[in-house]
């Protein structure tokens, strides 16, 4: 019986608004752990601000359809802004490395673009900036992609960052292509 259970959990993706004060990241996890969901993944950037002045959070989790339910609810009650919820979309990945001076100066705005994509979205970033050479700067992006879209989401991460002046190197499965 627990396997008919497990079999009946999704991924799902919910992205969220917070104000920016202390224990609001910690009031969003708890309706998670106390309807019994699992975090997948949570991305939290502090210095990545709304048009409204909060904090955009996305967190991948995965839980059944009635604990999804409960965790919304619980959101609401919270008053707690969700901007987007709904079953997980995205299914692959895709590592893009960036080399460029717009790192340093334009990396948030950088990984806001990427995520303003509906079949793109940033899951963890690493960067490396160089004190001697701020063109030498590089960022690896790891990016979950829709199911069968990864030519795709290469094009828009190509058409999404041609404004930066970034060498983009993409690992395609394929290989690596620029």
């Amino acid at each position: 019986m627990g396997d008919k259970n497990q079999n009946s959990h999704r991924a799902y993706v919910v992205r969220l608004e917070l104000t920016d004060r202390p224990g609001e990241l910690l009031s969003v996890l708890e309706p998670i752990a106390s309807n019994g969901g699992n975090l997948l993944s949570i991305f939290h950037e502090r210095g990545d601000i709304t048009p409204s002045g909060n904090i955009p959070v996305e967190i991948d989790l995965m839980c059944s359809s009635e604990q999804f339910e409960s965790i919304l609810s619980s959101y609401l009650d919270l008053d707690i802004k969700v901007t987007q919820s709904g079953e997980e979309k995205y299914k692959e990945e895709l590592i893009i490395l960036l080399i460029g001076e717009s790192i340093v100066t334009d990396l948030s705005e950088i990984i806001s673009s990427v995520n303003s994509e509906d079949s793109l979205s940033v899951v963890d970033s690493s960067t490396t900036l160089s004190s001697e050479s701020p063109s030498e700067a590089s960022t690896i992006l790891r990016l979950a992609i829709k199911e069968n879209d990864r030519l795709k989401a290469i094009d828009l991460v190509k058409s999404v960052l041609s404004d930066y002046g970034l060498h983009i190197i993409i690992d395609n499965e394929q290989g690596v292509g620029q």
